[in-house]
């Protein structure tokens, strides 16, 4: 049976809560409406398994006898953030400092209760440090051992540390723009 097409709404809106445990979570159109349902499978089709609350989101919805419900997502912005530094390591760094190449990488363990995690660089055993509030400000609330991600490293005060964490397909993506 065909889907039935004229049903599908292209939206933009603001995630209003994530839940990676229980596999969804709900944004609010721009337009108003009905709180719209994403499931983590929508999600892990864009390339990530999180989506920090806050987030900005455009997406592609279908309306059924259940409500509506993202099918597609077309992008994720981060949250809006003020230029009050995340960790103390970023508070003396300008701007330029944090514009390193985007590194590829795994995710080692995160533990978002606890508000970090490490990856480790392709090819390289150092551990890298991965803040919560980093990932946040990247658009993204919580990150599964294995996770292959982009990441923009620096040298801290207490060994490496991500300053921009992005989900591998949406860096490659982004790569292939430029």
């Amino acid at each position: 049976m065909a889907e039935d097409l004229s049903s599908l709404q292209h939206i933009r809106g603001q995630v209003k809560w994530f839940d990676p445990a229980k596999g969804y979570g709900f944004i609010l159109s721009d337009l108003g409406g009905p709180d719209i349902l994403l499931h983590v499978n929508v999600l892990r089709n864009f390339g990530q398994s999180s989506v920090a609350d806050g987030a900005g989101i455009e997406v592609v919805t279908h309306r059924t006898d259940r409500g509506v419900q993202a099918v597609e997502i077309i992008s994720i912005t981060p949250p809006e953030r003020d230029d009050t530094p995340v960790l103390s390591d970023l508070a003396d760094l300008d701007i330029e400092d944090l514009d390193s190449p985007l590194e590829p990488a795994r995710v080692k363990w995160f533990d978002k209760a606890k508000g970090f995690g490490f990856a480790n660089i392709f090819g390289s055993d150092d551990d890298v440090f991965l803040h919560v509030e980093v990932l946040r400000q990247s658009g993204l609330s919580d990150l599964q051992s294995g996770e292959a991600l982009a990441m923009r490293v620096i040298d801290g005060k207490r060994g490496r540390l991500a300053v921009e964490v992005h989900a591998w397909e949406a860096a490659v993506d982004e790569e292939y723009e430029d």
